[in-house]
């Protein structure tokens, strides 16, 4: 049956730029007792956007004839939080472009529908969306109280030490945006092997917590010491799968570090890819394994393996670290922290951590709007 309507009828925004989804869309939207208005261009949605309030955005990603990269909407996007950071939006994608709805994702969207939805579902993630998005507006004390414990719990279930394995210097950083978050990160000592997971759900608050506790432990559970990363990843996303609310998804990293073999054998499940950086200056992006989790159960991921020296550094990091802003709404991105890393890349781990860290503050003005999550590794 469809998810139920919120109590009070909603009032959505609907942007596409093709007439019969529209069509259908208001028919379907309408029929269920919402209020819907409907515009074809990204301007439009503005223009919409600041004559009336809204409880919801529908947009689609592509408005222009035979693009299919999403760069319309994912601006659009930026440009909607701008306005008003409290209005859900809600993406709309075909099944062959789910990378540019992870993109959406982390520029603020807060979950997407596959072109061509199915009712049930789209009218499910609508309705939940409208009801997270009013109870946002309306947070009272007793919320926020709740969301403290939440933290302290959440906190509870990330590691308090990190292991000491020989030949790896290892230092870490969890930093929740909102007091909690969907940032996850795990360290795991095997003898002379170190496992380090670090995954980032989509979205914020108390529902990505809670996905979170949940791969959390998923994760522990897989990843023992004989296991492959692509087989935890297979595994990981299997149960994610059965949890996993609708539109929602997890990036995720596993790698298995082996100073004594010489080797790091990863599987990435469309997490930004961590960095290896080499001592004579090279940087290596460790991108290999499949899309992000929770979506499709069957999906296969790979693994692959790199050499490893001494002297190298690896960064593991969520996009609350290349995503921070500055004050002008510039990103902090990729080269920079890769900038930084190899100013420092023959210092301890530590170093390297505060280093970024430091440069981070000073780009964003001390400004975290995102969870963030750093993790180094350096091989002795």
């Amino acid at each position: 049956m469809p998810a139920a309507k919120p109590a009070n009828t909603a009032r959505m925004l609907i942007a596409d730029d093709q007439p019969d989804v529209l069509e259908a869309l208001r028919w379907l939207l309408t029929g269920e007792g919402y209020q819907v208005e409907l515009v074809s261009s990204t301007e439009a949605v503005l223009d919409r956007l600041r004559a009336g309030a809204f409880d919801l955005l529908l947009m689609d990603l592509n408005y222009t004839r035979d693009t299919t990269s999403g760069r319309e909407g994912l601006e659009l996007i930026g440009r909607v939080r701008a306005f008003d950071a409290s209005l859900p939006i809600v993406v709309m994608t075909g099944w062959g472009t789910i990378d540019t709805a992870v993109e959406a994702m982390r520029r603020g969207a807060k979950s997407f529908v596959q072109k061509p939805w199915e009712d049930v579902t789209l009218l499910e993630i609508v309705a939940r969306e409208v009801e997270d998005g009013r109870a946002s507006r309306r947070r009272d004390h007793h919320q926020q109280r709740e969301v403290e414990e939440a933290r302290l719990i959440q906190r509870g279930l990330l590691p308090t030490s990190t292991p000491r394995v020989a030949g790896i210097d290892l230092s870490v950083t969890w930093l929740p945006a909102e007091g909690v978050g969907g940032d996850c990160f795990d360290t795991m000592g095997f003898g002379e092997v170190l496992g380090v997971s670090i995954a980032d759900i989509a979205g914020k608050g108390l529902p990505a917590a809670l996905l979170m506790s949940n791969l959390q432990a998923a994760v522990r559970a897989f990843a023992l010491e004989a296991v492959s990363p692509a087989s935890i990843n297979n595994s990981v996303n299997r149960l994610l799968c059965r949890s996993m609310a609708s539109g929602r998804f997890a990036t995720f990293c596993y790698a298995r570090i082996e100073p004594a073999a010489g080797r790091i054998v990863y599987s990435n499940a469309g997490h930004n890819p961590p960095l290896l950086i080499r001592p004579g200056g090279v940087v290596v992006q460790l991108s290999e394994g499949g899309m992000v989790l929770g979506v499709f159960p069957d999906i296969q991921y790979e693994q692959a393996e790199i050499p490893l020296d001494a002297g190298d550094r690896l960064l593991f990091y969520t996009d609350g670290i290349t995503e921070a802003r500055s004050p002008g709404g510039e990103e902090y991105g990729e080269d920079r922290l890769a900038a930084v890393a190899l100013a420092a890349r023959t210092s301890p781990a530590a170093t390297i951590k505060d280093a970024i860290l430091a440069d981070v503050n000073a780009f964003t003005d001390s400004t975290f709007e995102d969870d963030a999550t750093l993790i180094v590794v350096g091989i002795a």
